[in-house]
């Protein structure tokens, strides 16, 4: 009798490329442009004066929609985020902020309006209320208690509205030890 053929593995389908990256799809030129943004972000809360509550801005938005914002803005080159916090809380509202810390971050990506920012949200403390500084770009300011339902209904800037969404909450979680980064880019505990 002929001698027994080994048997040959089923051929295995073959996988597909992986799909490129956005970001590998773009010219040298087009990634420069692109290249994401450093902002800063400061939930500025006031214990004695509006327990819970956070200062938020409303702003203009590129359609003359209201969408609200907390006072903060780009890091500069050679500046820490602690001092760009206190920087942008004075330039924007007047007051001066105590007990700057760092709060959570965010990677906020929008491909579609070409933005992507990489957010350092601060938390810090004040003793006073707030003036309008840059009434071009913020409408008014006004303490928003955190956990309220109004709160909720407020269309409310990327970062915060992705930090808000992944659970992160300014009078909660301090000291704790930071989490794994979720999904859609907001990092909370």
């Amino acid at each position: 009798p002929p001698a027994a053929q080994p048997q040959q593995p089923p051929p295995q389908p073959v996988a597909a490329p992986a799909p490129l990256p956005l970001w590998a799809t773009l010219d040298p030129q087009q990634r420069v442009l692109l290249r994401p943004k450093v902002g800063v972000g400061v939930f500025i809360t006031s214990p004695k004066q509006h327990p819970g509550a956070v200062l938020v801005g409303a702003r203009t938005d590129s359609d003359s929609s209201v969408i609200w914002a907390l006072p903060g803005g780009h890091l500069e080159y050679a500046e820490d985020w602690i001092s760009c916090a206190a920087r942008e809380v004075l330039e924007q509202t007047g007051l001066v902020a105590t007990n700057i810390r760092f709060a959570t971050l965010d990677n906020s990506i929008e491909v579609t309006h070409d933005y992507h920012y990489v957010v350092i949200f601060c938390i810090c403390e004040v003793e006073s209320e707030p003036l309008n500084k840059e009434p071009d770009k913020i409408q008014h300011w006004q303490w928003a208690v955190w956990d309220s339902a109004d709160f909720e209904q407020m269309p409310l800037f990327a970062g915060l509205h992705n930090v808000r969404s992944a659970g992160y909450h300014p009078f909660q979680n301090q000291g704790q030890a930071l989490p794994v980064l979720p999904p859609h880019g907001a990092l909370s505990w």
